[in-house]
């Protein structure tokens, strides 16, 4: 049963979290159509692309096959992202400096966990560690924002798909931690969870204007 129940977790796993990448789709699609990244944030493709190499090495050295499928596609997708977002917009050089520091921060750290950490049980530890704590802060980021829906009371700046991807993508990744007896994995996706709850709830609070065009808060 735990092998079955396993394999169904990890097939969860991918398609949710790939169906919360997709979402940005429709950022690459809204680029391509108005030739601009107008109302369109930078921070989170980036982040996100940085979150999903951690996880990668991660899961390279843990020998995990679901963590590695899932974020080389998710690192390809938010890659593509960013290279489209730096062709429409307008202020190439920030764009540029930005990416340099985080790929800065990147390789930084991967030459920490592998050439300082010679352990590969430590480094699994840390690496792990490393890869909860972006993660959490990447989850808990939005609650600025849902403050200002609160006070607006307008949830025409929120995805309703992103959220329900969300929530089923954190749910399935703290289950499939938990089977593997893997924290790292598990611990850092109950914010997902919440967050994701708070916004549903937003959403039957404040029901989305059909008459209102949508519009993404800016950081």
């Amino acid at each position: 049963m735990g092998p079955a129940v396993l394999q169904l977790l990890s097939v969860a796993c991918l398609a949710f979290t790939l169906g919360m990448f997709g979402t940005g789709l429709s950022d690459l699609r809204q680029m391509f159509a108005t030739q601009s990244v107008e109302n369109i944030q930078f921070l989170p493709f980036l982040t996100t692309d940085i979150n999903n190499l951690s996880w990668l090495s991660y899961g390279f050295l843990k020998g995990d096959w679901t963590l590695i499928l899932v974020n080389s596609i998710g690192a390809t997708l938010q890659t593509l992202y960013i290279l489209v977002y730096f062709y429409f917009s307008p202020e190439k050089r920030a764009v540029l400096l930005k990416t340099t520091g985080f790929l800065a921060v990147l390789l930084l750290g991967y030459c920490y966990f592998n050439l300082l950490v010679p352990d590969v049980p430590t480094r699994l530890a840390r690496l792990g560690l490393f890869c909860s704590l972006f993660t959490i802060t990447m989850y808990l980021s939005p609650l600025v924002d849902l403050a200002k829906i609160v006070r607006t009371r307008s949830t025409q700046c929120i995805s309703f798909p992103l959220t329900v991807t969300t929530f089923l993508a954190s749910a399935s990744w703290t289950l499939y931690g938990l089977l593997l007896q893997d924290l790292y994995i598990a611990i850092p996706n109950v914010p997902g969870i919440v967050t994701s709850t708070v916004r549903f709830w937003l959403f039957w609070r404040f029901p989305p204007d059909p008459n209102r065009p949508y519009k993404l808060l800016q950081a």
